[in-house]
């Protein structure tokens, strides 16, 4: 019994019809923010929502009830724990706020599919990278929002009056959004030489430390990706070499059996001749 519940919650039909499960959630989710479809079918996407909440409970147990405390020793299982008990949790009351968490059953989805799962790796293996590279773009923040304040906070109290404001303006700048004509060209009415401090900040952030994120990033999904292939190799390799040992056992097999029929017939012909 064991084993077949085992066979059914790891076959590939179970896993289609959970990631369609997850999908029709988000989809009666999204209905449930649209007023007019909350007021005529509520009660529908109420019952929907309860009914696959069950079936991810069910779900859930069963893989405790296979796997046991080798279940908490996966991270996927503990992620899709940890979904599912939050939207067991009551919202009402104070905890009415949880009620939004509900949506977090769709983030179910990255531990379904494969290439999602790949990608969320790559992205957990770049932090040790992301995190130094966080930490230049904070000291060059750091080192410009002191000059930014001591430069331009006189004159422009609104964006560089303190650190804050200036760490916040920066920010805007290195994201392009309305960097010149918004920020920088007001200030150089004022400051002519302002460009001079602007443009090495974008050069430095914009056009440098952010693509080392992109970078650092696709390089982990790379080495991802060949650690997934170099694993389908070892794999194949391995199938192969069983495959090449049942063909040798089998022609080994074959060579006794036709040294033994070799030998019964010549013995046969012994026994005639006699």
């Amino acid at each position: 019994m064991i084993d077949r519940i085992k066979g059914t919650l790891g076959s590939r039909p179970f896993e289609l019809a959970i990631t369609a499960l997850i999908v029709l959630n988000a989809i009666t989710l999204a209905l449930e923010t649209w007023p007019a479809a909350e007021a005529r079918f509520g009660g529908l996407f109420h019952f929907v929502d309860r009914a696959i909440l069950i079936v991810f409970v069910v779900e859930i147990t069963l893989r405790l009830m296979i796997h046991r405390l080798q279940f908490f020793k996966d991270p996927w299982s503990l992620f899709d724990f940890t979904v599912v008990a939050i939207a067991l949790m009551p919202t009402s009351g104070a905890l009415s706020v949880l009620r939004a968490l509900r949506v977090l059953r769709v983030l179910r989805l990255i531990s379904f599919v494969p290439s999602l799962r790949r990608v969320v790796g790559a992205l957990l293996e770049a932090l040790p990278g992301l995190g130094s590279i966080s930490l230049l773009l904070g000291l060059l923040y750091f080192v410009f929002a002191v000059m930014a304040t001591k430069l331009y906070g006189p004159a422009f109290p609104d964006w560089f009056g303190s650190l804050g404001k200036s760490s916040y303006t920066l920010f805007q700048i290195m994201t392009l959004e309305s960097w010149s004509m918004g920020i920088v060209r007001p200030v150089m009415e004022a400051h002519p030489l302002a460009w001079l401090f602007f443009v090495p900040f974008i050069l430095a952030t914009s056009f440098t430390v952010l693509n080392l994120f992109i970078g650092i990033i696709v390089s982990a999904m790379q080495s991802e990706h060949e650690a997934t292939a170099e694993a389908e190799r070892a794999a194949l390799h391995s199938e192969t070499e069983g495959v090449l040992a049942e063909v040798k056992a089998l022609k080994h097999e074959i060579g006794e059996l036709k040294a033994l029929i070799r030998a019964q017939g010549d013995a046969a012909r012994g026994g005639q001749e006699t």
